[in-house]
């Protein structure tokens, strides 16, 4: 069975960012994740996942300037000193919270640009040694193009391909996250491909497609993907990140199934 993260950044959003904790626990979740804590304290983040008996999953390194559109920073051939300077910012939440994964994102260029391509993969390698010295996986997301706009990872293949070469390199703590929203709307094949890819995943997030509700609304049998994920034998989270309809204690019952699970 799954173990399920409660995305703090998505559910519980009608309370503050430090009280989603408790909500999250209370509804039986025993992990939680979320895309950027850095409007708080590290300690202040640590002390909400020792009282409330959570364990962290995954979070996002500093991506640049998020209200004002920016998406990452690591295929930003301008940007390195800044995506470095992120890195160690993040650690010190790591080293707080005992985190294991973090995702570096890439931002918006073209895939294609060669300049773009030599600066993510400098970004890459070395925020992966950083996070190897730490005992961290360093994790990379394709996004799709309709709720990313110009991302530079689009494609679930590419950056397999990358995961893959740069472990072949001795990058060895570099893997996939696997979202299934973004993959069936980028690919579809969901299962085939996370058959395929399963022994690069260092992640999997969930939400219902087209509108990256709870699991069970949409147009994919999200319980299927859940159940051939056990048949894969992923020992890993699936994050649950997506938008609920009509608030997030109202559309828990999808997971009921699954809490113990979780908590084992």
């Amino acid at each position: 069975m799954p173990r399920l993260a409660a995305n703090l950044s998505l559910l519980f959003t009608e309370l503050a960012f430090l009280d989603r904790f408790a909500a999250a626990a209370e509804a039986g979740f025993a992990v939680v994740e979320f895309l950027f804590p850095y409007e708080h304290p590290p300690e202040a983040i640590a002390e909400r996942l020792r009282a409330n008996r959570l364990e962290l999953a995954i979070f996002n390194l500093p991506p640049g300037d998020w209200a004002a559109g920016e998406r990452g920073l690591a295929a930003l051939p301008d940007r390195f000193d800044e995506m470095a300077r992120g890195v160690e910012t993040a650690l010190a939440y790591a080293a707080a919270t005992g985190v294991r994964r973090l995702h570096l994102m890439a931002g918006l260029a073209d895939r294609r640009d060669p300049a773009a391509r030599q600066a993510y993969g400098r970004a890459l390698r070395h925020a992966a040694t950083w996070l190897a010295a730490n005992g961290i996986d360093l994790l990379i997301e394709p996004i799709n193009a309709r709720s990313m706009p110009g991302y530079f990872l689009d494609d679930f293949d590419a950056a397999a391909d990358l995961v893959a070469g740069m472990q072949a390199e001795g990058v060895a703590n570099i893997r996939l996250q696997f979202d299934i929203f973004h993959c069936q709307i980028l690919h579809g094949d969901v299962t085939t491909r996370l058959a395929r890819l399963m022994p690069l995943i260092g992640h999997v997030q969930i939400a219902s497609v087209p509108h990256r509700a709870e699991p069970g609304t949409g147009e994919l049998n999200d319980a299927f993907v859940l159940a051939a994920l056990d048949r894969l034998g992923y020992a890993g989270f699936v994050g649950c990140e997506y938008h609920p309809r009509q608030g997030t204690r109202a559309g828990l019952a999808w997971l009921a199934p699954y809490l113990d699970a979780s908590r084992g």
